[in-house]
């Protein structure tokens, strides 16, 4: 698993794709927490890192997908699939490489958006600081979600032999098991009841949950289990392509 994780986060961060992705990723979400009207920090009458977990996810939607699109993608196009899966390693292993490679590019790209938290602090009026237990919290939150985003992009990339079919299959998937539910939940029909129960199938609703500071078994569960189902869902993919 080892040589097939630095395989490919060398070959991410071999590419000047790469490090434009992660930049583009840093530029917009900057914009939105320091430009825009709408979304920057300065609208709120406290110190709150509240912008930046909401529109984080939102982000996170396109740059997963963009970052796991090639995964497989790459070996079916290439057609080193074949030499990959004969090789004398465990399909786990595979998997297991790539998504740890994935998971840590994402993890780069959060890295420099703790500035964030010591620049709100330090802006902060009235000697009023920010409450750095709850910001823990949800960054654990925000990684549950990276590895939920991450498991279900390199599933989607063994389903095409093509990074832009990929991408999209992999946005779409993320984004209804993120707010699809909710919108779901919505509809008059399910009113008084069952859109409760429809919310606590979505994800939005437990990364929220854990955003207002309160880390619950149950949130961590939800991401832990969606992280496996598409781990096994690309497992048996691969197992039925090796049987191919």
């Amino acid at each position: 698993m080892k040589s097939i994780y630095f395989k490919e986060l060398n070959s991410f961060l071999s590419s000047i794709v790469g490090y434009v992705v992660l930049l583009v990723f840093l530029i917009v979400l900057g914009s939105l927490l320091w430009i825009f009207t709408d979304t920057r920090f300065s609208t709120f009458e406290y110190a709150s890192m509240e912008p930046f977990f909401s529109m984080t996810p939102v982000l996170l939607v396109f740059l997963i997908p963009a970052i796991t699109m090639r995964s497989f993608a790459d070996e079916y196009k290439g057609g080193t699939i074949e030499w990959l899966l004969t090789k004398p390693l465990k399909l786990s292993h595979i998997v297991g490489g790539k998504f740890w490679a994935c998971f840590t590019l994402v993890l780069i790209a959060l890295i420099p958006t703790l500035i964030y938290v010591f620049a709100i602090n330090w802006l902060a009026i009235d000697n009023t600081t920010l409450d750095f237990g709850a910001i823990f919290g949800a960054y654990i939150g925000l990684l549950l979600l990276v590895a939920a985003f991450t498991s279900i992009g390199i599933f989607a990339s063994t389903l095409t032999d093509n990074q832009i079919v990929g991408f999209l299959l992999s946005v779409i998937l993320c984004g209804l098991l993120y707010w699809g539910f909710e919108m779901i939940s919505r509809l008059p029909f399910f009113a008084g009841g069952a859109d409760y129960y429809i919310q606590l199938l979505g994800m939005d609703w437990h990364y929220n949950a854990i955003n207002r500071g309160v880390l619950h078994t149950r949130d961590i569960i939800y991401f832990l289990s969606i992280t496996i189902l598409f781990w096994q869902a690309t497992l048996f993919t691969l197992k039925r392509k090796r049987l191919n």
